[in-house]
């Protein structure tokens, strides 16, 4: 790390004032062109003790950057994650509030709700399937604390400022079909993404690290190394395989896996 705990508690603050004022922050990677990866996971990690203490709970994880696309725009070669809480989950059909988010956007993904914990450097493909309850269709919603662009240098958002930004998490729209998660080729399960009954963005599970279960493998190693672990009961959002669909007010975002099942919700 490059930063020092009170250089990380006061970045962890702004982003949490942040979240709460809906008015972003600068780059910091700008305040901080030292910090490196750690520093950010740092940074994260100290948003979700500041929210744990305000009486929030885990309930997973979300694997982000996990598409070819993806991180050559970032220039890295490997996903992110953030930490999903309580009061981010919204059931299929809701209607989201206006004043809940700052630029709200929304991916199409597949989650895995685990029923028992995994995290272990070795763990395997088929060892994350045997920890998976079920599979289901799923809306992961962004928003970003931080600015995308300084407006002053030009300077894009890198990816240390995405992961201290909680990998840009938000919120999580659930759709109500599970199913065993060897039901399906994971691979080939994909979605038509529509906002206000046009077609957005289309995709396949295979745009997800080539299979969305090894994914969920690379949290798992990633945690292990920081001594982490996912737990039963916990959602695990896999990777996106769609660009972000931009959701100002009015949007009503419908997403169809076919056999999969549908999840939508209204901005």
């Amino acid at each position: 790390m490059k930063l020092s705990p009170e250089q990380h508690d006061l970045a962890a603050a702004d982003l949490v004032d942040a979240e709460q004022s809906r008015r972003q922050i600068g780059l910091l990677t700008l305040r901080h062109p030292d910090m490196d990866m750690d520093d950010a996971y740092e940074i994260q990690k100290r948003i979700a003790a500041r929210k744990l203490a305000e009486g929030r709970s885990v309930i997973g994880w979300k694997i982000g950057l996990t598409s070819k696309a993806m991180q050559a725009a970032l220039n890295i070669d490997i996903p992110d994650s953030g930490i999903l809480f309580d009061d981010m989950l919204f059931d299929s059909g809701s209607t989201i509030p206006r004043d809940r988010f700052i630029q709200p956007r929304i991916e199409a993904e597949i989650a895995f709700v685990l029923k028992r914990e995994i995290g272990s450097q070795d763990i395997s493909r088929d060892e994350v399937l045997a920890a998976t309850d079920y599979v289901s269709p799923c809306l992961e919603i962004l928003d970003t604390r931080i600015v995308r662009t300084d407006k002053t240098t030009g300077q894009a958002r890198k990816i240390f400022d995405t992961i201290s930004d909680n990998a840009a998490n938000a919120g999580l729209v659930m759709g109500t079909a599970r199913h065993e998660p060897h039901a399906f080729d994971l691979r080939r399960v994909g979605a038509i993404v529509m906002k206000n009954g046009e077609v957005e963005e289309t995709g396949l599970g295979a745009g997800v690290l080539n299979d969305p279960v090894e994914s969920v493998v690379w949290l798992a190693r990633r945690m292990h190394a920081y001594g982490q672990k996912m737990e039963a009961g916990q959602v695990v959002l896999s990777g996106s395989f769609i660009r972000p669909v931009e959701c100002p007010e009015n949007s009503n975002i419908l997403a169809d896996f076919g056999a999969f099942g549908e999840v939508g919700c209204h901005f």
